[in-house]
């Protein structure tokens, strides 16, 4: 693909009266316990609640209502897993134009049945290829021998334009904004929103947030250009590219204040935590901006923070792996491999005499030999705290437990568990 750049300056003010009458102007929601927390004014912006549950619209409507009406007759195509595909499919309905969605054929059946919901007759669907990359290559492929026109996810100026409107909405609302947290995927939210602050408040410090496993924004920082990472892992899906846009790029390289790197298990704390205290559904990328404040503790104290809630597209199925992977990140559930004496009650021993009074073991089943004789044990304990994991423990050495701890080794732990 051809590499592009930024070639005119952003239209973000004609957005965002285009959009006025399709997008729903989402709250600004002061966040009490966020901002006693952390000593500073913290303030959500909550896209979630968003018409389609993301911010995704904005850009997928800016650019298909500028076709013109013969590439509108021509009809419209898409690659997306998720939120893409959902603003792409209310533009194609809202607008009678007709559109091809392809979306891996791994995706969620909610994803699809939403999708088709907000398309309805306007949509056709393309199940293809096991990865979203894969998927994308047969749509560009599409798009070319039947001559549509493609609606890429981030890396155009009509998107970009579009995902600036909520920058607009944010500075309507407020002012004297010291810091705002942008989850970054391809990056067309952060280079709308940036660009508007750059120009209307340059004292905002624009603070972009990746996901650890998908660092695509801060490699290509590094590099002075975007590149294509080998491997990115795709739990905080709506934030998870393995190469950012060059027009995007080539905006947010000159104001971008700083990048950080977010681990997935703490996205999953983050998720958990807002629907167990605030009954917001955040899906992961949504939660990456506050998932972040951590890190910016003691420069945040006493400043005026926005914290963008991009999405809450959460699918209820992934919830326990959500809850796994928070539980890890914690240090509040660990795996062992054990193996037990082969003598009478060396499990009631274990039961009784090592593990502590609130220790619970969440899963138990011996390890097959290939042999077919029964081998050593893989046990998952949960612990209130980290200190009762050191407890567990020294108990275990203290009555010489042969085990093996497998949280910290990565293959291993992939391969078991």
């Amino acid at each position: 693909m051809k590499e592009e750049t930024a070639t005119t300056s952003l239209e973000i003010d004609k957005a965002h009266e285009t959009l006025k009458h399709v997008v729903l102007k989402t709250p600004l929601q002061f966040h009490r316990k966020l901002s006693e927390r952390f000593k500073a004014e913290i303030y959500l912006k909550r896209e979630d609640l968003q018409v389609v549950r993301s911010y995704k619209i904005r850009g997928a409507y800016n650019l298909i209502q500028g076709l013109t009406e013969e590439e509108r007759s021509r009809g419209i195509v898409c690659a997306s897993a998720g939120n893409h595909a959902q603003g792409v499919a209310f533009s194609c309905k809202l607008l009678n134009i007709h559109g091809t969605i392809y979306m891996p054929s791994i995706t969620p059946k909610q994803k699809i049945n939403q999708v088709k919901m907000f398309g309805g007759d306007q949509i056709d669907i393309a199940l293809i290829g096991d990865t979203f990359d894969e998927c994308q290559e047969h749509a560009l492929q599409y798009t070319l021998e039947s001559y549509k026109v493609f609606v890429p996810p981030f890396d155009h100026q009509k998107i970009i334009e579009g995902q600036g409107s909520l920058g607009i909405e944010i500075g309507e609302e407020l002012s004297g904004i010291d810091y705002i947290f942008i989850p970054i995927g391809g990056g067309g939210l952060c280079a709308g929103v940036g660009s508007y602050f750059q120009t209307f408040s340059p004292n905002t410090k624009i603070i972009g947030v990746e996901p650890q496993g998908a660092p695509s924004m801060t490699e290509a920082l590094k590099e002075g250009k975007p590149v294509t990472l080998e491997s990115i892992q795709r739990f905080v899906d709506g934030a998870s590219v393995k190469k950012v846009g060059y027009i995007t790029f080539s905006y947010i390289k000159d104001f971008i204040n700083d990048m950080l790197l977010v681990p997935e298990g703490k996205v999953s704390s983050v998720i958990l935590q807002l629907y167990n205290e605030d009954a917001i559904v955040a899906e992961p990328a949504g939660a990456l901006s506050i998932a972040a404040l951590e890190q910016y503790a003691d420069q945040i104290k006493g400043k005026k923070i926005v914290c963008i809630v991009s999405g809450g597209n959460n699918d209820i199925d992934r919830m326990q792996e959500i809850k796994e992977r928070s539980l890890l990140y914690e240090g509040l559930k660990h795996y062992f491999i054990i193996r037990f004496a082969q003598r009478p009650g060396a499990l009631k021993e274990f039961v009784n005499h090592i593990l502590g009074p609130t220790d619970d073991i969440v899963r138990f089943e011996f390890i097959q030999k290939h042999n077919k004789e029964t081998g050593p044990a893989l046990v998952g304990i949960e612990v209130k705290s980290r200190e009762d994991f050191e407890l567990l423990r020294a108990r275990m050495h203290e009555h010489q437990l042969n085990f093996t701890a497998i949280n910290q080794h990565e293959n291993l732990f992939e391969y078991i568990i």
